[in-house]
């Protein structure tokens, strides 16, 4: 069998856990836009809107009058959700204006070389979408769709199911849950959708998709609800900030921002992208929540943006090695890596080390739920953290902070305490790196880059024998030692490969 590195070795254990920055900060990059179609291992938009139905388990809304056919009740049910719901989502076509400077003669074409005389050309770039009509206030009509769909467009233009026609421009967009809100004006009367509980959804119940797949405007399919909660994982390039319902009904590009409904012709989710190595539909359809959805609308008509809480942390799962070095047992919860100096956590008394298991009493099963309930908190409102701290389970109260810009939270990686993630050294660790008996039993596995360790100088690979002369011989011990405020300095005694050496950071 191929061996690993000990760096490949180490990530893929306590580290493959961690979220880099998971409540500092998510990564955007590479959010697709509606025509880009998807790499081999990834998910796909699905710019164009389709809307779904679904079936209670516990309140099935098809009834079957005495000698009559279950079959045909369940056809005149489908055809009602159908004729409710295809008026409320609408064709949403767009027009991004882009600006490229084109070659003023053919030395600069060929050379590079830039002239006088250059000019900027304008291209526009049409998208196709969906929206969900969601709210009225007087003559001003809202539209609920991606952010991938609306959320740079120069042009919008909103078609409903009727063929009416209408210039919308955009309220508020955010990429950061891939939700974006339209408004157009009307004196008309105009379907509004009722929007449902989506956490009330339930394995198997039946999903009906509406929408404008490929252009084809007013499409239905039908499925079920093929899962509830997913997280689309890092690799997809999806927001992070919200989890998914998962729908095995036929969804395509054109259908992003359209609306999944239940059998009552509720709006219980918002279809957004699909998973695809080939970039056509394979059952593997995905849409926001629509209680996630319903939070945002209101920041957007309010504010034109939506607000976030920010704790000031970096996070991740526990693995086996953390949780009985760390004396965790089984519960569920998020692992602190590192703390913002300054932030809301900081200030609070959250430490490197804490395990948050409930947030106003709800449970935080792991760290990418732990994103999004901070995320959901109101900065101004006292809220209520629940941590396991050495084997102690203590209650923490604070208030969050408004999340600021992604980019802007990413330059502040100077401000992380300790700036390292470290691990049990294993058995497997042990026989990788040819290490002793008596190396340690501590290792660094991450140094956050100008983070205050990487600043000292500290590596990956480093072994922790001793902090403020204390022996480390234990997870449990090095955050003992780590979080001890009686002295603001704190001196690492390190082996790195056949040297010991001194390493002092300053709190």
């Amino acid at each position: 069998m191929q061996k690993r590195t000990w760096a490949q070795m180490i990530v893929g254990g306590v580290l493959a856990g961690v979220v880099g920055f998971a409540l500092a900060f998510v990564t955007l990059s590479g959010l697709q836009s509606s025509e880009s179609s998807v790499a081999s291992s990834s998910s796909q938009r699905t710019s164009g809107g389709a809307s779904a139905v679904l079936v209670s388990h516990d309140e099935l809304p098809v009834s079957v009058p005495a000698g009559g056919d279950l079959m045909d009740a369940y056809q005149t049910a489908f055809r009602r959700v159908a004729d409710q719901t295809i008026p409320v989502v609408v064709e949403v076509n767009v027009v991004n204006v882009v600006r490229q400077r084109r070659p003023s003669s053919p030395f600069e074409f060929f050379f590079g070389v830039p002239r006088d005389g250059s000019q900027e050309q304008e291209y526009r770039r049409p998208g196709l979408g969906s929206g969900v009509i969601v709210q009225r206030a007087g003559d001003d009509i809202f539209v609920l769709t991606n952010n991938h769909v609306a959320g740079e467009a120069d042009e919008i233009q909103i078609t409903l199911a009727d063929g009416r026609q209408f210039e919308a421009e955009l309220v508020g967009g955010d990429a950061r849950r891939d939700l974006a809100l339209l408004k157009f004006q009307s004196s008309e009367d105009v379907p509004i959708a009722r929007l449902g509980d989506s956490d009330s959804l339930r394995v198997g119940d039946w999903a009906f998709a509406v929408g404008n797949p490929l252009g084809f405007s007013s499409t239905v399919t039908a499925g079920i609800v093929s899962a509830i909660g997913r997280n689309p994982g890092p690799e997809s390039g999806m927001p992070m900030l919200t989890d998914y319902i998962q729908t095995d009904a036929a969804i395509n590009r054109g259908n992003s921002g359209g609306a999944l409904v239940n059998l009552k012709g509720e709006v219980i989710g918002i279809n957004t992208w699909i998973a695809s190595q080939t970039g056509g539909n394979i059952g593997l359809g995905f849409a926001i929540p629509v209680n996630v959805a319903k939070r945002v609308v209101d920041d957007f008509i309010r504010d034109g943006r939506v607000t976030y809480g920010w704790l000031g942390i970096s996070t991740g799962d526990a693995g086996p090695q953390l949780r009985s070095g760390m004396d965790l047992g089984d519960s569920p919860g998020a692992f602190v890596y590192n703390v913002f100096r300054g932030s809301p956590a900081a200030e609070g008394g959250i430490l490197p080390g804490d395990f948050i298991t409930q947030i106003n009493g709800a449970v935080v099963n792991d760290s990418n739920s732990l994103v999004r309930m901070v995320a959901d908190l109101q900065p101004s409102a006292e809220s209520r953290f629940s941590i396991i701290r050495d084997g102690d389970e203590l209650e923490i109260r604070l208030q969050t902070a408004i999340r600021e810009d992604e980019a802007e939270v990413a330059r502040r990686s100077s401000r992380m305490w300790p700036g390292l993630a470290v691990t049990p050294i294993t058995d497997q660790i042990r026989d990788e790196l040819g290490l002793d008996r008596n190396a340690g039993n501590v290792i660094v596995g991450n140094v956050v880059q100008d983070g205050p360790a990487a600043t000292a100088g500290v590596r990956a690979g480093d072994i922790i024998n001793r902090v403020n002369n204390r022996s480390i011989e234990s997870l449990a011990d090095f955050y003992r030692a780590l979080n001890d405020a009686s002295s603001d300095e704190i001196m690492f005694r390190i082996r790195r490969g056949e040297q010991n050496i001194l390493v002092g950071l300053v709190r």
